[in-house]
């Protein structure tokens, strides 16, 4: 992501690095309509692969070898001193401003970033439905860092096999060479991206087609050094201009409307990754700055570009830091963290980042320097590591203890195997009560029903009756597909599952259906309707009862890691705030109403809302009466649950020695 410019000072691709860091942190700051930000990263590829491949193939062509350890060198002194202050200073911060647990995961992050290995890191991060995500993590972007490190490690060598120093031949084979790379990651990467997700996104070598096609870039413009014949089309001024245009244009659609619903990289990633391809080769083909190059020449693209590196290392984790420190994600506190990103990346800019960039003392030995850098990183994983340790020993005290045990206060029923998540669609009824109980109670959903199990189990304790839970979590009581973004693809076994849980339940004819599910899954009105009433459609008429159960609010925190935060946190620091936040969700309300809406078309079915105990006075709090309220930022621990149930009781007319108000 910051390159030296030894091949000739280009303005239209500072210009371009500057477009793709002010994406990358609009979606990061959650700008509205940039969902598809992300795609400035894929545009950081393209152009690490024309200019590294100009590099090296100018350096072979001049000398007739590659010095490697000189170009490696040049790459450590230019991103690794400012990669270093940043774990640094992130780390140190967060020692200070996060719960323990949380410096856990922060912790082995920053261990692997330290060794540009947190793509392969978060590749491979152990995927478990209540764990936070990685998009908490504070070293989350530094996997493109990682990817193009490992890019830099073995890209000079495939060069210099592939050129051969056999001059005109050797660009022939090159080309060739990069149309194989091209073609098979690309190929592995689509396939990857609904197989493997993760792997496609995060790893190397699916992403290496981005970097081969910056290279043909190269390898076919007239660009100063390399003797090449340009492709007959680069002669009309005409069309080079509008390619450029095209290029921009392409990068702004996929920026609008690219979003966390799609299996990316995949196919989608061609539109960003030809978009810089096009723009960078019309400023390669024109004689003269002109169309979109004169655009991108604009001084303040210029000094966004100049700065681009260190602003990329600085915004997301003073973003999340901001976030712990305020508990509010308001648009006001986004904007000002990204402004104090950009103040700090000026000064890391200006005082680490140049000075040691442009000292010559590194290249008089390379190969002591790279001994030095080697030791520098190894030293930074080793306190990373002395960090996941101490903040081990922290977890030891009795608070931190009881906010660490919230985390797992969960429904026995996940400890039972009931709830298979996306392995499988195999429905898992858990049962409790006497089998030949005159009344069935079934408890069906998402995790957000599975919250109320306590509840439910309570209400229901009485004789004659029996409690069934069928649960897949984040498989939403809506008979529509969907994406799901934590497994990057489309959830069929969802699906699959509840159709397979209806037909079961049709047979069991339960008296009571509690449905849950949460309100988030994207869905538009007429998907919450429909869907709901083809899922009532086929219990209404099995069940005696059934009870649409309203989604609880969310905090826009983690209970327990901020009661914790704020139990760990120095008083000095006078960063203290409320672990609350108000319930006022126009999207819930609205969901809500669809629900009632698709309920209201059958006789058997009621609304059933207990978000009046849960968040009393409109106000949600991690911690209140003695109980932590929330597991995470979404579920209940199972005690509070629990301690709701004689409500949820009255709320079903259950009486002291009655059974529910049924019918049939």
């Amino acid at each position: 992501m910051g390159h030296d410019y030894r091949l000739g000072y280009r303005a239209d691709l500072e210009g371009l690095r500057a477009i793709a860091i002010m994406l990358v942190v609009a979606v990061h700051a959650s700008v509205p309509w940039l969902h598809g930000g992300f795609v400035g990263v894929d545009v950081f590829f393209v152009l690490s692969g024309f200019l590294i491949t100009g590099l090296l193939v100018q350096e072979v062509s001049g000398s007739g070898r590659l010095r490697f350890a000189e170009f490696y060198v040049r790459r450590l002194r230019r991103l690794l001193p400012a990669l270093l202050l940043m774990l640094l200073v992130v780390g140190m911060l967060a020692s200070l401003l996060l719960a323990p647990v949380e410096q856990r995961d922060q912790s082995s992050a920053a261990a692997a970033a330290a060794l540009w290995l947190s793509n392969i890191h978060f590749a491979f991060a152990r995927l478990d439905y209540f764990s936070p995500g990685t998009e908490t993590n504070l070293f989350l972007h530094t996997w493109s860092l990682g990817v193009e490190e490992q890019f830099y490690l073995i890209w000079p060598a495939l060069l210099a096999w592939l050129l051969g120093g056999d001059g005109g031949r050797g660009v022939a084979r090159l080309k060739v060479g990069m149309f194989a790379v091209a073609i098979v990651s690309f190929a592995a990467c689509v396939w990857l991206s609904y197989k493997a997700p993760s792997q496609a996104f995060y790893m190397m070598p699916m992403r290496a087609w981005q970097f081969a096609a910056g290279a043909l870039v190269w390898l076919y413009f007239k660009v100063p050094g390399v003797a090449d014949a340009s492709p007959c089309w680069v002669r009309y001024p005409g069309i080079t201009k509008v390619a450029g245009w095209i290029g921009l244009a392409m990068i702004t659609l996929a920026s609008v409307w690219f979003g966390a619903n799609i299996p990316y990289p995949g196919g989608y990633a061609l539109l960003p990754t030809l978009g810089a391809v096009s723009i960078i080769a019309s400023g390669s083909a024109a004689a003269r700055p002109d169309g979109v190059s004169r655009l991108l020449a604009w001084r303040p693209l210029q000094w966004i570009g100049g700065i681009s590196y260190s602003w990329y290392l600085w915004h997301w984790p003073v973003l999340l830091l901001g976030h712990a420190v305020t508990g509010s994600d308001a648009p006001s506190y986004r904007a000002s963290w990204v402004l104090l990103s950009l103040v700090l990346a000026c000064l890391s800019c200006w005082f680490v980042e140049s000075p040691i960039r442009n000292r010559r003392e590194w290249l008089a030995r390379p190969r002591a320097a790279i001994y030095v850098a080697l030791t520098l990183m190894l030293a930074a994983s080793g306190l990373c590591v002395h960090w996941n340790n101490r903040a081990g020993d922290l977890m030891q005290s009795s608070d931190m203890q009881r906010y660490a045990m919230a985390h797992g206060d969960a429904p026995a029923i996940y400890g039972m195997g009931c709830d298979d998540w996306y392995q499988s669609d195999r429905v898992r009824i858990c049962a409790f009560g006497p089998a030949d109980a005159m009344h069935t109670a079934v408890l069906m959903g998402d995790s957000h029903a599975g919250q109320w199990f306590p509840a439910v189990a309570r209400a229901f304790d009485r004789p004659d009756w029996r409690v069934l839970v069928l649960t897949k979590s984040s498989c939403p009581m809506v008979d529509e597909p969907f994406f799901y973004t934590r497994i990057g693809k489309e959830y069929t076994v969802c699906a699959t599952w509840r159709a397979h849980a209806l037909k079961q339940l049709a047979r069991i004819k339960p008296d009571v259906v509690m449905l849950g599910t949460a309100d988030a899954d994207g869905f538009s009105k007429e998907q919450w309707i429909t869907g709901t009433t083809k899922v009532l459609a086929s219990l209404s008429p099995v069940a005696g009862h059934v009870w649409l159960l309203r989604d609880t609010p969310s905090l826009p925190f983690d209970g327990p890691d901020c009661l914790a935060e704020h139990a760990g946190r120095p008083a000095w620091l006078g960063l203290q705030h409320a672990c609350s936040a108000p319930t006022g969700d126009r999207r819930a309300d609205q969901v809500y109403r669809w629900q009632g809406e698709a309920a209201g078309r059958y006789a058997n079915v009621s609304m059933l809302d207990m978000n009046t105990q849960v968040c009393p006075d409109n106000i949600c709090a991690a911690e209140r009466n003695g109980f932590v309220v929330f597991r995470d930022s979404q579920h209940l621990t199972g005690s509070f649950a629990a301690s709701l149930g004689p409500v949820m009781a009255e709320k079903l007319g259950i009486g002291a020695a009655s059974p529910p108000v049924v019918s049939r």
